[in-house]
């Protein structure tokens, strides 16, 4: 085992595996290790439960912990001792019942309560809704039960930090990026890199629990002229549009976006933003000309999502297509959490893979201006109407089906 773990893995082991403690976390930078020594863990807790009680592995989504979680496991421990999730969210785990529910559905999550817990297994904690959290405080109710959990550090006045300031009973380690000795020192010379002069390098580099403020995408604030770019790519082989709705102190967004079939990069290619109360039949009017635009471009448009808020607005857009017979629909935009959306567009322009053309003068203002909202206790951007960030999100909303590719690779 020695040989196999960093140091700091073979301590959290000796603390949680040799000594109980209700709650076990691991908690800091990515890529630092907390997550591989569960894929050891977990069997060991599992093998020892008694059946007094459910075993549960939550994530942020099921989708989150089959990919962080289960599948990683599969591979090494094979497929008859991790079993495949089923509908009902329950999966065969070392020969034991178990279920893997997603912390985000909360239907799914009413399943489990009212119902005694020994073991629970907790990936991406920060993320989870509190109250989902403080349900399995009153389900960890047999003298044996035991919660272990990763995460990677948000603001200082985060819930779950909150918690494990408290006098319950928490092992608690923390990690940084370079507790993991078994990483190549070039990629994490890159990575500290990709991330330099941000709040995710505190937060995802040393594992620190650190407020978000000041201006975000600082890479572009400071050097626009490294992202933007006179001529389109040759490699664009599709194109998605975002579409987000504004309100009286905002505006109504359009944003077409390019991407190459290899996912390596992301083009903004046009955008319209037009500030100021508007009727529907103006918005619609303006979406029709917009999508002409994108379609003079002749790259095949795949994909439209608008914020999922306005559903009569939606509606609209849909019968101006049919009307003006255009084969497209608009979707809901899927508006996962705002740090994502942040930490994905802050790596893209680390790793120079975003480019935006010239005149998308919304977009390219927006971003250079965005501020982390001080007030707030989550990670927000301002929206006070002193900054404008309407752009910011049909930006997102138009790559967030291609979010994971992007970050991680196809």
């Amino acid at each position: 085992m020695a040989a196999a773990f960093t140091v700091k893995q073979q301590e959290v082991w000796r603390e949680t595996m040799r000594k109980h403690h209700r709650w076990n976390f691991q908690i800091g930078a990515a890529r630092s290790g907390k997550t591989y020594l569960d894929y050891f863990r977990i069997p060991a807790r599992v093998r020892r439960t008694t059946g007094s009680g459910l075993i549960v592995l939550m994530g942020n989504t099921r989708a989150t912990i089959e990919r962080n979680i289960l599948e990683p496991m599969r591979g090494i421990w094979g497929e008859g001792m991790i079993g495949r999730v089923r509908s009902s969210g329950e999966i065969n785990l070392f020969g034991r019942s178990a279920w893997a529910l997603g912390a985000d559905n909360i239907s799914m999550v009413e399943r489990i309560r009212g119902s005694s817990i020994e073991y629970c297994y907790g990936d991406e904690i920060p993320t989870w809704h509190r109250d989902v959290f403080d349900m399995l405080k009153s389900r960890l109710d047999r003298p044996n039960s035991t919660f272990d959990g990763t995460g990677n550090p948000a603001a200082p006045t985060h819930w779950l930090k909150v918690f494990l300031d408290s006098d319950a009973d928490i092992y608690s380690m923390h990690y940084s990026i370079d507790d993991n000795t078994f990483l190549d020192p070039v990629f994490v010379r890159e990575l500290k890199k990709e991330y330099a002069g941000s709040v995710l390098y505190d937060r995802y580099i040393e594992g620190l629990w650190v407020a978000a403020e000041g201006v975000i995408y600082k890479l572009l604030a400071d050097n626009p002229e490294r992202y933007i770019i006179d001529e389109l790519p040759e490699s664009l082989a599709f194109g998605t549009i975002g579409i987000d709705f504004g309100g009286n102190k905002s505006g109504h967004s359009f944003t077409f976006t390019g991407l190459p079939r290899t996912l390596d990069r992301v083009v903004t290619i046009a955008d319209h933003y037009r500030q100021g109360i508007i009727t529907p039949a103006q918005l619609e009017t303006d979406f029709i000309s917009f999508l002409l635009r994108c379609q003079s471009y002749k790259i095949p448009i795949v994909d439209i999502r608008a914020d999922s808020a306005e559903q009569v607005l939606i509606a609209g857009l849909n019968s101006a297509l049919i009307a003006a017979r255009m084969p497209y629909q608009v979707q809901n935009a899927i508006k996962g959490p705002i740090i994502d959306r942040i930490r994905l567009y802050t790596l893209l322009l680390a790793r120079d893979r975003w480019q935006i053309m010239r005149d998308c003068e919304s977009t390219i203002g927006a971003f250079r201006s965005a501020l982390y909202d001080s007030k707030s206790m989550d990670d927000r951007r301002l929206d006070d109407g002193t900054t404008v960030i309407d752009p910011i999100d049909s930006q997102e909303y138009s790559t967030e089906p291609y979010a994971e590719a992007l970050l991680y690779g196809r």
